[in-house]
């Protein structure tokens, strides 16, 4: 059997594995004003931020060593053998949260999630080095993000809906059995790798792995084709570039992590939303970024297509994604009613993915496929640990209700990344080897 087009099935399974993921990791945040009444009934409201914020803190510190031990896991065993050990534990730890009752098993049950979660990242991104050639491989990374907007769009209405007819622990149960069920067509239709995939058409196969080949064109007009540069982690961590692309992943992400965990909070906190209320604005935002997704892929390829090179498409779209948001971010500090404060941040989503998607292909773009989960997953650890950092400032910075200081450093954090890519990045193109 041959199936035309594989390489677009196995995106849209890790598209829709990011949907999951982001349905099971936002269950707590929409579930938070219900859980807090029954186990924390007794705490201030400042004491009940804390403690959100704790537990998210736990989450991220492990979602970012999740990234650098997934990264070599999925160096080491594959891209199928790593998803199916990444989203089984994320699955069965969602469930246990069924069973938490207070802040050190909601720790521990949100740090093994953190962990397994993480490796959907350098997974996709080693998925997107396998599966598609040079040219497409932003549009590829575009689907894949626009799923974690679309898990977005659907957890918050769907769990607020939900939570009609089920209990908050009921629903942990539901939504990780979903993640076991995405198991089963990811072990029927991803056998192998595309140069050895049975159900692959030669087509497809011979465009894939010639897509992939890095070439040079010699002063006699010779077109000779490049070595694959993979280095030693130690290697790796001595070449600017590669911090280029940590630093610029630790700037941005924490304003994606910014509106992941406190949409929720901040409109019932600045606007006295439940849950239900909460379920009616709180997806807006993400329809921003899964548009937002999908431009920056599609931007991108445009633009290698016209006949761009990727140092000047990467640096463009990530540019512009950063300007998008630098502005939305600083009228967040008074946006006036809630309709006005979810459609900004929507802009500043959108101007988020349109950025991101380029950022996790640097890794591609510079090194060879054995070693871009490694820098994957470096610079998802670092992302997250940016994230940790702006997470434990939160609730002292909104102690007084007024979110703006929060805002302003967001804004700050996509000036260093647009620094980060075009300082410590001269031209992004594949490395070559230390002499």
């Amino acid at each position: 059997m041959k199936l035309n087009g594989l390489r677009w099935w196995v995106i849209a399974l890790i598209a829709l594995a990011t949907v999951i993921n982001y349905i099971d990791r936002q269950a707590l945040s929409v579930l938070w004003p219900d859980i807090v009444e029954e186990l924390f009934p007794d705490e201030s409201a400042l004491e009940r931020k804390q403690i959100y914020a704790n537990i998210s803190i736990v989450f991220v510190f492990a979602y970012a060593f999740g990234q650098a031990i997934f990264g070599k896991i999925f160096d080491w065993v594959g891209t199928r053998l790593g998803f199916v050990l990444s989203i089984g534990v994320w699955s069965l730890a969602t469930i246990a949260h069924a069973f938490a009752q207070g802040l050190l098993t909601f720790s521990i049950f949100r740090a093994i999630l953190g962990v397994a979660e993480a490796g959907n990242w350098p997974g996709a991104a080693k998925g997107n080095a396998e599966w598609f050639p040079t040219k497409e491989r932003a549009l590829a990374q575009g689907i894949f993000n626009s799923g974690a907007a679309i898990g977005g769009i659907i957890a918050i209405p769907l769990i607020a809906f939900l939570t009609v007819y089920f209990s908050w622990q009921m629903l942990f149960v539901v939504v990780g059995a979903v993640g076991l069920l995405w198991l089963i067509p990811w072990l029927i239709l991803v056998k192998a790798p595309p140069g050895a995939h049975p159900w692959i058409t030669d087509e497809e196969r011979e465009y894939i792995l010639t897509g992939q080949r890095q070439t040079t064109m010699s002063a006699d007009l010779v077109e000779t084709e490049v070595e694959e540069y993979n280095p030693s982690t130690g290697e790796l961590l001595k070449r600017k570039q590669s911090w280029g692309v940590i630093i610029a992943s630790a700037a941005i992400d924490p304003i994606w992590w910014l509106f992941v965990f406190w949409i929720p909070i901040y409109l019932n906190e600045v606007y006295s939303m439940d849950v239900k209320s909460i379920g009616i604005y709180g997806w807006v935002p993400y329809v921003g970024a899964m548009f937002g997704a999908w431009f920056g892929g599609l931007l991108a390829q445009n633009r290698l297509k016209a006949g761009w090179d990727t140092d000047k498409t990467r640096k463009l779209t990530i540019t512009l994604g950063c300007l998008i948001m630098l502005p939305s971010l600083l009228a967040m500090s008074q946006p006036g009613s809630p309709t006005m404060a979810v459609i900004i941040m929507a802009v500043i989503l959108f101007g988020f993915q349109t950025a991101i998607g380029n950022v996790q292909t640097l890794p591609s773009d510079l090194l060879g496929k054995k070693a871009v989960g490694t820098l994957a997953g470096f610079s998802g650890m670092a992302a997250k640990l940016g994230a940790v950092g702006l997470t434990a400032l939160v609730p002292y910075l909104t102690a007084d209700g007024n979110y703006a200081p929060a805002f302003i450093i967001g804004a700050t954090l996509a000036i260093v990344a647009m620094a980060a890519v075009w300082v410590l990045i001269p031209k992004i193109e594949p490395l070559k080897k230390l002499d």
